[in-house]
């Protein structure tokens, strides 16, 4: 089962930023087809899905991060990013990456912490 391993999680202020990086351990010309997804759980809440990009680059948000967040992919590199601004302290939480079909071997996550 391929798996992934996300990075780049933090404590910042509210406000400030975050780059998250997931990078696949699948070869190059697989993982340019899959469509790819950012995750989150927070505290005592069930994982939601937050932000998914497709193999043509089309991206979907979740209603509360739009216009704050930006997900991204370099096939080459087997990585898909999520760029966060504006941090609020409801984004707190561990970050995953997968596939939308949740498919692919969950990873560790990255928390990313945000203080008011």
């Amino acid at each position: 089962q391929v798996q992934v391993v996300e990075s780049g999680g933090g404590q910042v202020q509210s406000g400030g930023s975050l780059i998250l990086t997931c990078e696949a351990a699948v070869a190059t010309l697989i993982f340019s087809t899959y469509d790819m997804a950012w995750y989150r759980q927070a505290p005592g809440k069930q994982r939601e899905l937050v932000a998914t990009i497709t193999t043509r680059r089309a991206t979907t948000y979740e209603d509360s991060v739009k216009g704050r967040f930006t997900i991204s992919r370099d096939n080459a590199k087997k990585t898909v990013f999520l760029l966060m601004n504006s941090l609020k302290p409801e984004d707190t939480g561990v970050y995953y990456c997968n596939r939308p079909s949740g498919s692919l071997k969950w990873g560790q996550g990255t928390q990313v912490s945000v203080s008011s």
